[in-house]
């Protein structure tokens, strides 16, 4: 009894200086990772193609003319300068452009290809197959939140990264009626909360990868897995202090953690355990710095809680490909190669296969840009129903030309 209480004591010691020690003032070097930034610019148009796809397939005849795709413009997040138009032709082997005759000239309507069709075809029945990890996977997210619920806008956001379909606030939420609803925020946006905390799925990676393992280490014990840059050359000093830091209790992500002192290199180590997780909730382990600062308030943490990134570059890698800062869980990736592989980034990499093919042939002129005299022993203007075209012809029409 005596042993017991003399290293319970012992404990609650090292703790209390633990949580009153500052953060210790170290910032590792950032160093380019050719690997990590081809995974991000390889991806270059693939989010909005795949939204474009999925759009025009929910159109009655799979074909939809450009004011109409004009109206996802926001949720594409194309740049200021780049027509849509002018991206919808780079991939020949996705879209067919068919020009509709209208008064005063013509307007390009857009149809998927075959090949179009049977990918998404399979992304649906993948899909299927895969619901209900997704939907755990959208469990796990509003369980890391602080009070289990998060705007949808930001929701929106993190769609693409979880792998979650584009309508799924119609054709999954309404079905899972036990576990989500809808909700109106203080602000008067709509929020998606959590119904039911199921304390199964309150495990992190982390831990479930400790419980894997023939050593099992408890949550005392666990540490990161880090790998940096070739090159990447650490001094002496920061690598003891990431050995020190890696020897910090850790926090599940999933527990309270209200009790930990902010300006410790503790709640430091909890934070980094924040993300680790939430990047494991996003299939293909990366998603944008900018979604990463919108959850700041739901999750809890500090004004400038993203300088955990910069010092912990062997956890995380900040990719500043397609104009963007792009966070990524380096212990998820061979290289190029993403470990694990979520059936649905099979399906993505697909899609990629057939844009670059398109775009290639395209820029050696194996594609002919239609006129509407071309279509005219067609059946492609039978698409188009009457109730279609007279709406083009008024005011979306005149929406176009603007």
């Amino acid at each position: 009894m005596f042993v017991r209480i003399r290293w319970h004591e012992r404990n609650k010691v090292s703790f209390a200086y633990q949580q009153t020690a500052s953060l210790v003032n170290i910032k590792l070097k950032w160093v380019k990772d050719r690997a990590l930034d081809a995974v991000v610019a390889q991806e270059k148009d693939l989010r909005p193609v795949c939204l474009l796809v999925s759009t025009i397939y929910s159109a009655p005849s799979h074909c939809l003319p450009i004011y109409h795709l004009s109206r996802q413009r926001r949720q594409l997040g194309l740049p200021e300068d780049l027509k849509l138009s002018a991206l919808i032709r780079r991939y020949p082997t996705l879209f067919h452009e068919i020009p509709v005759n209208v008064k005063g000239g013509s307007i390009p309507w857009f149809q998927l290809t075959n090949e179009a069709l049977r990918l998404h075809q399979e992304e649906f029945d993948i899909f299927q197959k895969n619901e209900t990890d997704l939907v755990q996977r959208l469990q796990k997210l509003l369980m890391l939140t602080r009070e289990r619920i998060l705007p949808l806008q930001t929701v929106e956001q993190l769609k693409w990264d979880m792998g979650l379909p584009y309508d799924y606030q119609h054709s999954l939420i309404p079905r899972y009626s036990q576990l989500f609803s809808f909700v109106r925020l203080p602000d008067d946006r709509i929020g998606l909360k959590l119904i039911y905390w199921d304390e199964c799925l309150a495990i992190s990676q982390l831990q479930k990868n400790a419980l894997a393992s023939i050593y099992g280490k408890s949550d005392q014990q666990l540490a990161f897995p880090v790998g940096f840059t070739r090159g990447f050359g650490l001094k002496r000093k920061c690598m003891k202090w990431l050995e020190e830091w890696q020897r910090l209790p850790y926090t599940s992500p999933y527990t309270d953690a209200s009790h930990l002192d902010s300006r410790t290199d503790v709640f430091e180590k909890r934070i980094v355990g924040v993300f680790h997780e939430l990047l494991n909730l996003m299939i293909q382990r990366k998603t944008e710095h900018r979604n990463m600062s919108n959850l700041r308030k739901p999750l809890g943490l500090p004004q400038k809680f993203t300088k955990v990134f910069g010092r912990h570059p062997g956890i995380f890698y900040i990719s500043q490909k397609c104009s963007t800062q792009t966070v990524i869980l380096r212990e998820a990736y061979d290289r190029q190669e993403l470990l694990n592989k979520h059936p649905l980034v099979a399906i993505r990499e697909s899609y990629a296969t057939l844009m670059n093919i398109g775009f290639l042939n395209r820029s050696r002129g194996l594609y002919k840009k239609s006129t509407p005299e071309d279509q005219e022993d067609d059946d492609h203007q039978n698409i188009i129903s009457d109730y279609e075209l007279s709406t083009a012809e008024d005011q979306e029409e005149e929406d176009y030309r603007s």
